[in-house]
């Protein structure tokens, strides 16, 4: 299943050097594919799209973003994704870890990208349990009982990222109830959008 956007695979890899970066130039897979989720969730609630443009499944270890997931391996199907990301990143020195070798190219990203890169490493680049975190949020939470069961992934909807999770809990930008429906509408159109290029 696709989101039908046309996946950001410059700002995805970008991001992942971002982050190893942040993290003293090197970071583990779990950790980076989470930040690029808040990151990701953060600028669609804010501004209205996703930063990656990826397909998320929910998962055992939460939600995981496959383009993103694919150019931390180093192994993405397109031969243009995955050398763009290989002069980026090479494989760090624990088995699942990634090593930056570049700095960031800023100029793939907007000014509201970087915002919301920020964000994500400011609140949760250093958090314990980042895993534990994403499972309470309601994109994942909604096929939870899918996974305890067995299933090995499930498609995530973008417009679950506009729903808030419990109280106490980062929304990553608060909405009201017209910015959420300005948002779903945003999304209407690009699905529309990306619908007349398919």
């Amino acid at each position: 299943m696709s989101t039908g956007f046309h996946f950001a695979y410059k700002k995805a890899a970008q991001a992942l050097n971002y982050f190893a970066i942040q993290n003293g130039g090197e970071i583990d897979k779990l950790h980076a594919l989470k930040l690029v989720f808040f990151a990701d969730r953060y600028h669609l609630r804010k501004y209205g799209r996703p930063i990656t443009n990826d397909q998320y499944w929910a998962m055992q270890f939460g939600p995981v973003a496959s383009g993103v997931k694919e150019l931390f391996e180093l192994d993405s199907l397109s031969h243009d994704e995955r050398h763009y990301a290989e002069g980026l990143l090479t494989k760090g020195s624990k088995e699942y870890s990634v090593r930056s070798v570049a700095v960031v190219d800023t100029s793939v990203f907007s000014q509201s990208d970087r915002d919301a890169l920020l964000f994500a490493w400011a609140t949760f680049g250093k958090s314990p349990k980042i895993v534990e975190k994403t499972h309470l949020y309601p994109e994942w939470k909604r096929h939870e009982a899918a996974i305890v069961g067995g299933t090995t992934r499930v498609p995530m909807s973008y417009y679950d990222f506009l729903e808030d999770p419990p109280t106490g809990v980062n929304p990553c930008h608060n909405l009201s109830d017209e910015e959420r429906q300005a948002r779903r509408e945003q999304l209407r159109e690009m699905e529309d959008v990306a619908a007349l290029w398919s």
